[in-house]
């Protein structure tokens, strides 16, 4: 399961921050509850996606104090960082139906 998750933590990443704003440890415990732990990602795999993801202007990062005092670093979704989660989505959606539909025996694809 861990090349399926590193193929996709761009999908996943930004499908998280779609909801609300987030900090890193925050995504990963968030990503593992919503996924039954089926990706349990590591902070050196997301941090990379998330700076590669800031870069392109999809994410905007900002300091925030906690309630214990201790300042984290939160990610938020850009407008563009939302266009790209709806281009993400569709092509997994079409991904996902190819190898759907050949598990089925080629029962079709339908187009997204």
């Amino acid at each position: 399961m861990k090349k399926k998750a590193m193929e996709h933590t761009r999908l996943l990443a930004l499908s998280l921050l779609g909801g609300e704003d987030m900090y890193g440890y925050q995504m990963i415990i968030e990503l593992a509850r919503r996924s039954n732990h089926v990706f349990d990602m590591k902070e050196g795999t997301l941090y990379p996606v998330l700076h590669g993801l800031e870069q392109e202007g999809f994410v905007e990062a900002y300091r925030k104090e906690a309630p214990t005092g201790r300042e984290r670093k939160y990610y938020h979704l850009t407008r563009k960082g939302r266009e790209a989660l709806r281009e993400e989505e569709r092509s997994w959606k079409r991904y996902a139906g190819a190898v759907d539909a050949v598990l089925r025996g080629g029962a079709g694809v339908e187009p997204v």
